[in-house]
């Protein structure tokens, strides 16, 4: 039996050399080019191999071109495409234009061989041996490919570590296949801008991506929120309202803080991914829908469902593909690149002028156990922007910024509040101090807001939903007096 053909194609030589080196000494017949117009060149005149190696970026035509060629020509022909550059585009990119699969350079070449091994019976079960001469009309022009125009990434998704390189080629395969999605993982690792990435590189692009976090609705509102209402059917229900699974309709539903549903609305939402159809509150009419659900929590459901407050056959609909986000803290190398990245945008954003981190600061950050993780390391760029003296950013200018200093005292200070708030009560009440449940609930309101705000940056309608009030509620607190203790 003759050796499986294998061709490698990579603009750099040291990569094409070892690549087709251990190929080789696998066993295969392997070929080797130096970009896309070589390889489409062999092919007119050869015919196509059994397996293709290709880079993505590459003078000329790219990887993603190519692999756009050679599907049209040969669709069973598995591709293996490879690149240092790992990021959403490129992984998304190659899965979307029916790549076997990803190869993140620097990569071990016993597992680049054990790939190939894998990759080559399935070409041979679709019976695809296809060796014969192809015309130049046979084989698409390479043009570049559908991800070239594809929408940048959002920094917090930037990212050159394993974790985030095994990330980004999940998103990349998941994007493409119509499973429910449960993103897990602490707060403030990015679980919507994965569900945005889910739904940005999928076949609903170009429908609506609807998000809607659920610990931010009042129970009793989240029932209309999600399924709609007809005029009528509640107390100032003047007007019918289209709830968030018909807005997605055709498109993607990113459900947030899922673990917090309330139980009757788990067993609503249970139906409609069982059936696709739900009926609006007070309605009559029974709506269908097409829309993919990702969900996303920071709680353990699966310690929710031993608990009986949620339900497992929901989680088992939900949890057809668990990702699981890695914290900053276990990805630390890909802080310096973050932390940058939203220092450029924060100062844009601001009108300030350019800053930049002095090596010894940058280590200082890299160090730093980020607790509230990447969105706690953009708030703390934003702030660096805005309260730094000068374009160089020092270690002296981060002791006012990284607020939670040092991630143990940040713990313990996040576990012993109520502790803390015990003994201030104690003592306030020893002294005597009057009227001390308005005094500490006024105290109280007032440090929700000021974060709140902090975490919006000063916007109080997103402020008033992430603490569960409406708006106006907000404002009056903000206008009431900041009502403190006598010193302890």
């Amino acid at each position: 039996m003759s050796a499986a053909r294998v061709w490698v194609v990579d603009d750099d030589r040291s990569v094409r050399f070892v690549l087709a080196t251990a190929l080789r000494e696998a066993g295969y017949a392997v070929d080797a080019f130096d970009g896309a117009a070589a390889a489409l060149a062999a092919l007119r005149a050869h015919g196509p191999p059994q397996l293709l190696f290709t880079d993505v970026r590459m003078p000329g035509d790219d990887g993603l071109a190519l692999l756009e060629s050679l599907k049209a020509a040969h669709p069973h022909l598995p591709v293996i495409v490879m690149s240092a550059y790992t990021d959403i585009a490129s992984t998304a990119g190659a899965f979307r234009g029916g790549a076997y699969d990803f190869l993140s350079k620097p990569f071990d070449l016993d597992a680049a061989v054990a790939l190939a091994a894998r990759a080559l019976p399935d070409v041979r079960d679709a019976g695809d041996v296809d060796v014969g001469i192809r015309t130049d009309a046979d084989i698409a022009p390479a043009t570049p490919a559908s991800s070239a125009t594809a929408t940048q990434d959002t920094a917090q998704l930037l990212g050159d570590t394993p974790a985030m390189r095994a990330l980004f080629r999940s998103i990349g395969r998941l994007a493409q296949a119509p499973l429910s999605v449960l993103i897990t993982g602490e707060t403030g690792t990015g679980k919507e801008l994965v569900a945005r990435a889910l739904h940005r590189e999928s076949p609903r692009a170009r429908k609506p991506f609807v998000a809607l976090n659920t610990a931010a609705i009042p129970a009793e509102l989240l029932e209309s929120e999600l399924f709609g209402h007809e005029a009528g059917a509640f107390t100032g229900a003047s007007r019918r309202h289209v709830g968030r699974f018909e807005q997605a309709n055709g498109g993607s539903l990113f459900l947030d803080e899922i673990g917090d549903m309330p139980a009757a609305l788990q067993t609503r939402l249970l139906r409609v991914l069982a059936e696709g159809e739900f009926f609006r509150v007070g309605g009559r009419e029974l709506i269908r829908v097409d829309v993919r659900v990702i969900a996303a929590t920071h709680q353990p459901l699966d310690a929710l469902v031993d608990a009986g407050r949620f339900r497992a056959d929901l989680l088992h609909r939900l949890d057809v593909v668990r990702l699981q986000l890695p914290p900053l803290r276990e990805r630390r190398d890909d802080v310096p690149l973050l932390a940058e990245r939203f220092l450029r945008a924060a100062a844009a954003r601001l009108g300030a002028p350019a800053k930049r981190f002095a090596r010894p600061a940058l280590e200082r950050l890299r160090a730093h156990d980020w607790p509230g993780n990447v969105r706690e390391l953009e708030n703390t760029c934003w702030r660096l922007v805005a309260l730094a003296p000068g374009e160089t950013i020092t270690v002296a200018d981060l002791d006012g910024a990284l607020r939670s200093g040092d991630v143990v005292g940040a713990t313990a200070h996040a576990q012993d509040w109520e502790a803390g708030l015990a003994a201030w009560a104690r003592t306030q009440l020893a002294a005597g101090t009057p009227d001390l449940h308005a005094r500490a609930r006024a105290r109280l309101d007032h440090v929700l807001l000021d974060a709140a705000l902090a975490q919006t940056r000063g916007h109080r309608s997103q402020a008033a939903a992430l603490l569960g009030l409406g708006r106006n509620t907000v404002t009056r607190k903000l206008a009431s007096p900041r009502r403190r203790g006598p010193p302890t």
